[in-house]
């Protein structure tokens, strides 16, 4: 394992190039340095990396490339370098302790790393220790654990042990400094009874030490100046981390501290704190850095710590820029920013490499962080990094210089025009080029010149582009031709051109004669001016060019190019012609020389040795004459000084030599030049030297490990290679002679040796250098061998010689045992193997002294086997003192090695030190310190005890108390008496001596005086705070333990017991404690009692005080109200009583609303009054206002009193809200109207006036106060009329409506008399739409509906129907209904239309719901409300519970509150809360439950107390005082004894504790057995102690014997009775413990069943929040079976009827009404139908897609309703049953079943009575059905888990194939319920009922109807009514849908029917009786009986108020139907069992 430090290398740093395909980067953070155990090695990843594969290598930082070692250094590919583990004889500085940098390397160029400081740590032996520490008590104590400095850079302490305990957190005294001092504060004199060590750890090698033991010597507090414990000189940190500066003294009185910081005064600074330890700085900062100078006193002296603090910021270094791009040539700078430290030293490097300053590199500024590269290379490119070193410390940035080629690129340039005479031109060439390229301009190859008419300009942009213009003013012909620009800078040069026309007459410039070069190209240009021309053509010798191929003519621009221009064909004259017009052209010749270069005849010089001569030719084969040759050596002319002859004659030239020489050598050029040019031939002349020897090599040695050059190196030309060989074996293959010193001179068994090369490539190791020496860096065992030096250069023979390397080992210890043990006085050996070149010589020491083997105790002993030697060190006998490090030193002459053994020698231990910890008076506590552990871990103590007089022979003995012990206490002892304590150690190797002797007295006794100054203090309302101070101290008699508070309501009788508090003493003179859950208002009398070990003291003088006020607790009573005008209300009302206001009433607040006409709430109000009564004006006229009342003190609001509800006076109404008027015909007009938005009281009439003219009254009609239309008959045609209309009610006429005028039309266009508005109405009532219309011809009327934005027909169908006066009825409204409805009124003569906005109201969505404040006795709540539904919320329902019980409680709550706080609740327990909203609609969605928990918990016994006070021979006094009642009044508590002996128990139970209790007539000298229960609201704490009575002398007896011994011989006869009463009791017993356990159990599972009951709410509602369903998906499943499902107890009755027989698939099942009975019998009993369904296999889940077609219903043919389609054949015979009760006479029950069993037949021609509803209620199986109970467990929101308990429900009850859906669930609003007889045709005939908890749902179903005698139904649907019998529906929470399958056809139709369309899931139910009679193969239908008459109209059935078609009902019935909707109980009984329902119309199926 390895670890790095000192990690602080900046970021990933990413250089990316665009020119650049790879680029260099650091992967990961750079390591400083590396430091790691020689026995883990250590793998460094190379930090540095490239884009493209990098070539990673490894340096020393010396720049030598590191080479592998085998097994000890070794690179890998991927660049990490491995140092292995290693011995410590194999440590090499070189490799283990030295600095390595890593290099990447690509083609954009090579970065390094920061150096890398590996260093190896070698085990070594070491040893750590405490000293012992002085102190005074009440002061600090420091320990220190002592390392040596030789590793304590590596050594971590890790903790810190008091004996055999860790010191931790938790000991608030103790604590363990940054540094690894341990602090011990608030010194006490048991502080010095321990022994304290540390344990450290070697960070890198794992080893632990632990110190010696060190105690603390405690002395008392004297006068002294402070003495410095522990401090600093010096603490480097790293800025941002957190520093500790340690200053601690001792002294007395207490020292002083005071901090400064270079002698100034801390300034103030968040981030310094002074600490326990000293100074402590958070953050620390550069600016910290500075010299502390820290002042202790005291006013007997002072000291001070000084020291410096070095805050060190990690250095970080910036190269800037960040990209540079530049070009060849161009100059770069870059700056390097260093932060971290002004102290550094900075290089440069580029690739690698340092770079030093030179002419064209600079390097400025203070540390040359600024470098400046002039004239850059393109090699100059690459990777630039800057360094900076401050010692250890460094850092690196790098960033890549990018140079670009900066040869001149034309960017923009001009185009060939044409310009006219005397006009402007400009022509511009834009180019780029590093360096600034130079621009130049020419007009037909020649220079333009500048004049007054050409003008040049050049500048540079932004970017760096030159922009050269050129400007020609007025231009004339010869200014047209083709223009160039040049440009060129030290990169290149580049040029652009283009023809520049100027019209006039066209001519030709003068050309100038040529000369061309043979064998090349030539052009030749004819330059045209003047615009326009035609043609352009050359001729030479009158012919038309070109004639041959190597001519070509421009036509276009007048060039002829020329190639491979030859004398002969080519020289003479050119002509060009230029056609200027079609009959018109011009001419001008040009001559054409051709001359011919030379050309020279190859030479090569042979090869040449030195000494011979040479003769060279240089022939010119061709070439103008005269030609000049001569001679060049290296591209210089020859110096005289070699003696060279050249010969020139004619074309020819030689060169003579006539003695080569070395100096001879070079390259010879022989060049020849003549007018036409200069050419030039080069060779090499080489002259040879054959190799030899400079320096031969010769045998030598070399040391393992070292490295060693094997010398060898050769002359000669060309310089020789120099080969090495190796060779190992000679010619006979066997291997050389291991002795090296004889290997050259007796070889001669040995052959001649066999080289091979040597391979130079394995990591380097082993390499060549310059001078041809064989460098080996790190010698092997095997190199040793025979080498040769092969020397060659292919001139003359080679030459060679070979060498003998004899390889010589140094001593190395090869093995050794690490660790050893030893037993004391017994013999120990110790071996070491050494290794290498003898002799070797073995040394032993022990601890770095030299082990002298003549001494008695030790004896050395070597021996040699083969090469090694081995060395025994022996002692005889071992002592303790050997334990310790042994080391063996190897030595020989070329090294040294050295082993370390750590003998651990074992004894037994020595014996404890015991000291007495406490001493009781029957109870002796010990704590003893260890010793010695003889080096074994301790396994056990013995403790004995003896009275003083006795001997150790009879001593009592406690063995193996476990060694993990520090402490023990010795029990029944006696009071006042002496006793002799000692004590042993033990481990594995034996027993210790026994410890020192304790002589103890036991003695002890309870306080005398009472606390002092008792004083109280009001907190708040319900709590106190008692103070106090200790009794006087000679009154104490002991440490006081801790004290009692008794505190009672104040009475001058006292007759009220006190209550009493415990608690422990916090050791201060002055102690406190709160008194809670007092009474408000109220003043309590107090008394406090002090108690130490002993027992308890005398009371305090009783004091008293008040608990501060409160809300009131009551509100204000005989509340009333009395409307005294239509604006004003007049209140009076009775103050609470003085107990309930918890206060000084300070007044009274009325809050009080409006309740609207429409249903909705006003704005609520408050205003406060200091009187009883109270006045409300400016309130809406006859307006019923909801009234409340409360009073408030100075704490707050009390509580509201109960609503009432008062009207105020009517007066005149307002105008009506509308009038609108229309012709009927030519006489008749039609008026309507809308209500006064203002009514004021109630309309008694409304007054139509008709005038013509107006304001004549003509005409005045009265109509209804319900109706708003008039027809106004008998007008005149021809003539207007004013109509207008009035209100009037008891108060008067109110204002006149707007006026109006019409005219009587004989063809009247249809007008609607309906106004345009909004009508709002609670969901699931049928609403009336209206529209009337009138006109002239009769109007015909269509309702429209809104639908995505635009109006579309209204859909009519069962449940919307328009009636024959155009109002549109909606049946059973429902949310989706909402929306804007246009009514179209249309005759022949035109149009009208109005526009209703139907809102649909639903109930209110849940509240939030939160407990905000808890108390012993109250819990307040808040909540925030939901949604409203539509409608204001008109109040709440807060339902609570306690956490294990079924009775729910509720309270309503007023609709303006926000919280509630629930009084008088019980102390410490659990309750559930719901919370529910109301509004116009109905109750809303129950909150979710939340629990909350009210404050305290079960009593407690305090520790420190003692249960008995006193005990002698028959009696027992207990000690009372120390049981805590948990912040929960003690309720009560029982006591039992009995004799340890006896069975039977005596009780005694009180009602409340006293301070103690005696219990009387005991036995003498009989061991008991106590046990005390005592209870409070929270729970009951148990207490259970053995004691013993005296004897009768008053000594005690002997204590409990566990095993007794067997009856003495004789005895057996006399103990038979016994034997048998125990075997008869011992029987009785295991029948009650049986019977106990059966009933432990029963209520075990009840409580199981409670629990999943109260999961319920939960559950429904989760059920109902997954109900956000699309309109679409509703309406889809109109045609699906919806059950209205009731869960208030979430649990599902699931049966099995082992007595039914199976049927086959094809039976059919059909039900009819003439099934359910009559509608009227008698209440007295019932009969019973059970339905069985058939479920559907699911394999998937618990939740499966629900067909659409429901049970009696098909979509495509509704005779199919009787139908099913047919299931599978195969499934599970299971079905769950329900049992339906009616009101019927005794008569034999029947079963509606769809089971695969077979059921008993019924007898033929019985028919069931008609009933109109049935109820479900729990079979006679009821005890089985419990037992099959399934929970669901699941109250979580997530339809998916709610699927997986269904899935656990149905495979408990093996119901793997039931398939159901829960589609809908529905709440209800209503107090009672009233069934139907069957469904409509227009509604799905959900039922409603309010279940025993708001938001509960539940299955229900009902017959069919009466009259519908046409159909078989196969199920009944129910439809509900409210009790005054409007209809209405209820909200769609929820939908279930049960499919029911069967594997048949329905037979209740014709066969012919199509009883196969059925979609899957239709079933049919069949009438069966539950008596076992076997079942005919076939069943007739029955006959249908007349249905009456009344409720075949379907229009009655929906006149409000009809009940045709409902069963008759009693008014008590009604009640107690209500009674039993709005109940909250339990369903439950007290037995488990369902509670039997007194309303016959109740229908619930419960489900879990």
């Amino acid at each position: 394992m390895w670890i790095l430090a000192n990690i602080f290398f900046q970021c990933i740093l990413n250089v990316f190039s665009e020119d650049l395909r790879s680029s260099l980067y650091f992967v990961n953070a750079s390591v400083q340095e590396v430091v790691f155990a020689s026995t883990t090695g250590t793998s460094v990843p190379c930090p540095a990396a490239g884009a493209a594969p990098a070539s990673l290598r490894w340096y020393l930082a010396t720049g030598e490339e590191i080479y592998d070692v085998p097994g000890i250094r070794h690179v890998h590919p991927n660049g990490t370098l491995q140092i292995f583990h290693f011995p410590p004889s194999s440590f090499s500085n070189l490799i283990h302790d030295n600095t390595y940098y890593c290099t990447a390397e690509n083609p954009s160029g090579k970065i390094r790393s920061q150096d890398v400081h590996i260093k190896a740590v070698l085990r070594e032996p070491y040893t750590v220790r405490v000293e012992d520490q002085k102190a005074m008590r009440g002061n600090v104590a420091v320990f220190k654990c002592i390392i040596p400095p030789s590793v304590e850079a590596y050594i971590t302490v890790v903790s810190w042990e008091k004996d055999t305990m860790s010191i931790n957190a938790e000991m608030s005294r103790f604590l363990i400094t940054s540094t690894g001092a341990l602090y011990i504060l608030d010194v006490q004199i048991e502080d010095g009874l321990y022994n304290y060590r540390c344990m450290t750890r070697h960070r890198y090698t794992g080893e632990t030490r632990q110190s010696n033991s060190a105690r603390l010597f405690v002395s008392d507090p004297t006068n002294s100046a402070p003495n410095i414990l522990d401090g600093f000189e010096r603490r480097e940190v790293m800025a941002s981390h957190r520093v500790e500066l340690p200053c601690k003294a001792s002294g007395h009185p207490v020292p002083k501290y005071r901090w400064l910081k270079d002698n100034r005064p801390l300034e103030p600074d968040t981030r310094f704190r002074q600490s326990v330890t000293g100074l402590l700085i958070e953050r620390a900062q550069p600016s910290d850095t500075g010299g502390y100078v820290c002042e202790v006193w005291n006013s007997y002296g002072n000291a001070e710590v000084v020291g410096r603090l070095l805050v060190k910021e990690p250095l970080k270094a910036v190269v800037s820029p960040r990209k540079v791009k530049g070009s060849v040539g161009s100059q770069v700078s870059l700056s390097c920013s260093v932060t971290g430290s002004e102290e550094y030293e900075l290089s440069w490097y580029r690739n690698g490499e340092l770079i030093y300053p030179g002419n064209s590199v600079r390097m400025t500024g203070d540390n040359r962080e600024n470098l400046v590269m002039a004239g850059m290379a393109k090699s100059d490119g690459g990777a630039y990094q800057c360094f900076a070193r401050n010692g250890k410390m460094s850092a690196q940035d790098f960033v890549q210089v990018i140079l670009e080629d900066g040869t001149p690129k034309i960017l923009s340039s001009f185009s060939e025009k044409v310009f006219n005479i005397n006009e402007f031109v400009s022509l511009a060439c834009t180019v780029k080029g590093t360096p600034e390229p130079r621009v130049a301009w020419l007009l037909d190859d020649e220079p333009v010149s500048r004049d007054s008419r050409h003008r040049m300009s050049h500048f540079t942009n932004a970017e760096g582009h030159v922009i050269s213009h050129l400007n020609i003013s007025h231009t004339h012909v010869p200014d047209g031709g083709v223009y160039r620009c040049t440009c060129n800078n030290s990169a290149g040069a580049v040029s652009y051109q283009a023809r520049i026309n100027v019209r006039g007459p066209a001519s030709i410039r003068p050309m100038k004669n040529l000369t061309a070069i043979a064998g090349r190209d030539m052009y030749i240009h004819c330059r045209v001016i003047g615009y326009p021309y035609y043609s352009i053509k050359w001729y030479k010798d009158s012919n038309l060019l070109p004639y041959n191929h190597r001519q070509r003519a421009f036509e276009n621009n007048g060039t002829l190019k020329l190639y491979d221009v030859q004398k002969d064909v080519d020289e003479g004259e050119y002509t060009c012609h230029v056609l200027v017009q079609p009959q018109l052209s011009t001419h001008q010749s040009v001559h054409v020389s051709v001359k011919v270069p030379p050309a020279i005849h190859p030479f090569e010089f042979p090869r040449f040795s030195i000494g011979q001569r040479v003769f060279i030719p240089c022939v010119v084969m061709s070439g103008d004459q005269p030609v000049f040759i001569t001679w060049q050596k290296d591209g210089r002319p020859i110096p005289a000084s070699l003696s060279v002859t050249i010969d020139n004659i004619d074309f020819t030239s030689s060169l003579r030599i006539s003695n080569l020489s070395l100096l001879h050598n070079g390259n010879y050029t022989c060049i020849a030049r003549n007018q036409a040019a200069a050419v030039e031939h080069q060779s090499q002349l080489i002259v040879r030297v054959p190799p030899k020897f400079v320096v031969q090599p010769k045998d030598q040695d070399g040391i393992y490990g070292k490295a060693v050059i094997l010398n060898c190196s050769a002359e000669g030309y060309p310089v020789p290679t120099i080969q090495w060989k190796y060779s190992k074996v000679g010619l006979d293959g066997g291997v050389v002679d291991g002795n090296r010193s004889s290997q050259r001179t007796n070889n001669s068994g040995a052959g001649v040796p066999q080289f091979q090369p040597i391979a130079l490539n394995s990591g380097f190791r082993v390499q060549v250098l310059v001078n041809g020496s064989l460098l080996i860096k790190h010698v092997l065992e095997e190199d040793s061998g025979y080498y040769l030096c092969k020397v060659s250069n292919d001139v003359g023979a080679d030459v060679s010689k070979s060498m003998y390397l004899n390889v010589k080992i140094p001593a190395m210890i090869t093995s050794y045992p690490n660790t050893t043990l030893a037993t004391q006085g017994e013999e120990k050996k110790m071996s070491c193997t050494a290794h290498g070149e003898k002799p070797i010589m073995v040394r032993w020491e022990k601890e770095e002294r030299i082990i002298n083997p003549e001494t008695s105790r030790y004896v050395v002993t070597v021996k040699e086997v083969a090469d090694e030697v081995i060395s025994t060190l022996q002692i005889m006998p071992t002592v303790r003192e050997d334990s310790g490090f042994f080391s063996c030193h190897a030595i020989n002459s070329y090294g040294e090695d050295r082993g370390i053994i750590q003998l651990t020698v074992q004894e037994p231990p020595d014996p404890p030190e015991v000291e007495i910890r406490e001493v009781k008076d029957r109870t002796i506590a010990l704590r003893w310190t260890m010793g010695f552990d003889g080096n074994s871990p301790i396994t056990g103590f013995d403790i004995e005890s003896k009275n003083k007089s006795a001997s150790w022979d009879t001593a009592q003995k406690t063995k193996d108390v476990s060694p993990q012990l520090n402490q023990a206490t010795i029990i029944d002892l006696h009071p006042s008496s002496t006793y002799n304590i000692r004590m042993f150690a033990k481990n594995l190797i034996g027993k210790s001596e026994p410890s020192n002797e304790l002589t103890i007295t036991t003695d002890e006794a309870a306080p005398d005086g009472p606390p002092q100054e008792v004083q109280l203090e009001a907190l708040s309302s319900q709590s106190i705070r008692v103070s106090w101070r200790a009794p006087k101290k000679h009154l104490q008699n002991g440490a006081i333990r801790g004290y009692q508070v008794g505190y009672r309501e104040y009475s001058s009788g006292g007759n009220y017991q006190f209550s009493v508090i415990s608690m422990e003493t916090t050791g201060d003179n002055s102690e406190s404690l709160i008194l809670d859950n007092l009474k408000k208002f109220t003043q309590y009398g107090v008394v406090v009692q002090a108690s130490n070990s002993a027992g308890t003291g005398p009371s305090s003088a009783e004091v008293s005080s008040t608990t501060l006020e409160d809300v009131p607790s009551r509100p204000p009573e005989n509340v009333q109200a009395t409307a005294s005008s239509p604006e004003i209300i007049s209140l009076s009302w009775l103050t609470p009583p003085k107990e309930a206001l918890n206060g000084n009433l300070l007044g009274f607040r009325v809050i009080y609303w409006a309740n609207l006409p429409d249903g909705e709430l006003g704005e609520i109000r408050n205003v406060t009054t200091s009187k009883p009564s109270l006045e409300l004006d400016g309130l809406e006229k006859y307006t019923n206002y909801s009234i409340q009342v409360l009073t408030f003190t100075r704490a707050g609001d009390g509580v509201r009193s109960e609503q009432i509800y008062t009207r105020t006076k009517e007066d005149v109404p307002g105008p009506p809200a509308g009038v609108k008027a229309a012709a009927a015909s030519n006489s008749v007009v039609f008026v309507s109207w809308l209500p006064p938005l203002k009514l004021n009281g109630i309309i008694r009439k409304y007054t139509v006036f008709c005038s013509n003219p107006h304001p004549t009254v003509s005409s005045e009609f009265e109509a209804a106060p319900d109706v708003f239309f008039y027809r106004i008959p008998n007008l005149s045609r021809t003539r207007q009329y004013s109509i207008w209309v009035v209100a009037v009610t008891a108060a008067g006429r109110g204002n006149a409506s707007d006026i109006i005028t019409i005219k009587p039309l004989a063809e009247a266009p249809a007008r609607i008399l309906t106004f345009n508005g909004t009508v709002t109405t609670p969901w699931m009532r049928d609403i009336v739409l209206p529209c009337k219309a009138v006109g002239d011809p009769a109007p015909t009327v269509k309702w429209l509906k809104e639908t995505n934005g635009s109006p579309a027909p209204a859909v009519i169908d069962s449940r919307r129907s328009v009636h024959g006066n155009g109002s549109l009825v909606i049946r059973t409204v429902k949310a989706e209904d909402s929306g804007n409805y246009t009514c179209v009124a249309s005759n022949s003569f035109g149009p009208d239309k109005i526009i209703l906005n139907l809102q649909v109201q639903v109930p209110p969505d849940q509240p939030r719901l939160t407990v905000t404040k808890t108390t012993t006795t109250s819990i307040t709540l808040s909540w925030i409300p939901g949604d409203n539904g539509g409608s204001s919320i008109r109040g709440y329902i807060l339902q609570y519970s306690e956490d294990n019980s079924e009775q729910w409680g509720n309270y309503a709550i007023s609709p303006s509150e926000r919280s509630y706080r629930l009084e008088n609740l019980k102390c410490g327990t659990w309750y559930k809360f719901t919370l529910t909203a109301q509004n116009a609609v109905g109750p809303g969605r129950i909150s979710e439950i939340i629990e909350a928990k009210t404050h305290g918990k079960e009593p407690q016994y305090s520790k420190d107390q003692e249960l008995f006070t006193s005990i002698n021979a028959t009696r027992v006094r207990l000690n009372l005082v120390g049981w805590n009642n948990g912040g929960c009044p003690i309720t009560s508590f029982t006591l039992e004894y009995r004799p340890v002996e006896s069975p039977a128990w005596t009780t005694a139970q009180r009602t409340s504790l006293t301070k103690s209790y005696i219990l009387y007539d005991l036995q003498e000298a009989t061991w008991y057995e106590l046990q005390m229960k005592v209870y409070n609201s929270a729970g009951f704490a148990e207490k259970r102690v053995k004691f013993a009575t005296l004897s009768y002398d008053g000594s005690t007896i002997a204590p409990l014997v566990r095993a007794p011994n067997g009856p003495p011989e004789g005895s057996s006869s006399g103990n038979e009775g016994l034997k048998m009463m125990v075997t008869i009791s011992c029987v009785l017993v295991g029948i009650v413990l049986v019977f106990t356990l059966l009933l432990v159990l029963r209520r075990r599972r009840r409580e199981q069943r409670l629990k999943r009951l109260r999961d319920a709410k939960s559950l429904a509602e989760m059920l109902m929040s997954k109900n956000t369903r699309p309109a679409e998906t509703i309406n889809k499943q109109q045609q699906t079976l919806r059950m209205h499902i009731d869960i208030p107890r979430a649990q599902l009755l699931i049966e099995e009827r082992d007595t039914m027989e199976t049927v086959d698939d094809r039976s059919t099942v059909l039900l009819t009404d003439n099934d359910f009975g009559e509608t009227q019998k008698q209440k007295s009993s019932t009969v019973t139908h059970t339905v069985h369904y058939q479920s559907l296999s699911q394999a998937t889940g618990p939740l499966v897609d629900v067909s659409d077609a429901r049970p009696g219903t098909s979509k495509s043919n509704p005779t199919a309703r009787r139908t099913a389609k047919a299931g599978p054949a195969a499934r599970n015979r299971y079905a769950s049953q329900w049992t339906l009760n009616r009101p019927h006479p005794p008569v034999s029950a029947h079963t509606l079943s769809t089971d695969w069993r077979l059921p008993t037949p019924r007898v033929a021609g019985s028919v069931d009575k008609e009933s109109d509803s049935y109820s479900v209620s729990p079979s006679q199986d009821t005890d089985r059905a419990r037992s099959s109970m399934v929970s669901t467990e699941s109250a979580s929101s997530t339809y998916e888990e709610l699927a997986r308990a269904y899935e656990h429900a149905k495979m408990e009850e093996q119901l793997r194939h039931a398939k159901f859906t829960i589609t809908e669930c529905f709440i209800s609003d209503t107090s009672s319920e009233q069934m139907t007889a069957g469904t409509n045709d227009y509604t799905d005939s959900l039922t409603s009922s309010t279940p025993s908890e708001s938001g509960i749902c539940r299955f229900t179903a009902s017959p069919p109807k009466p009259q519908d005698v046409s159909r078989v139904m196969n199920m009944a649907v129910p439809k509900a009514h409210r009790p005054g019998g409007e209809l209405v529906h209820l909200p769609p929470y929820l939908r279930m849908d049960f499919l029911l399958n069967r594997g048949m056809s329905c037979s209740g139709t014709s066969r012919g029917g199509a009883s196969g369309e059925g979609a899957m899931g239709q079933a049919c139910l069949e009438p069966q009786k539950s008596r076992s009679l076997k079942r005919p193969s076939r069943m007739a239908p029955p006959t249908p009986t007349e249905a009456p008459q009344a409720s075949r109209d379907p229009v009655a059935q929906w006149q409000p108020g009809s009940a045709a078609t409902l069963p008759h009902r009693e008014g008590s019935e009604l009640a107690q139907a209500a009674k039993l909707s709005t109940s909250q109980e339990s369903l439950l009984d007290s037995r488990g069992h369902l509670k039997p329902s007194s309303n016959p119309y109740a229908k619930s199926y419960t489900l879990v």
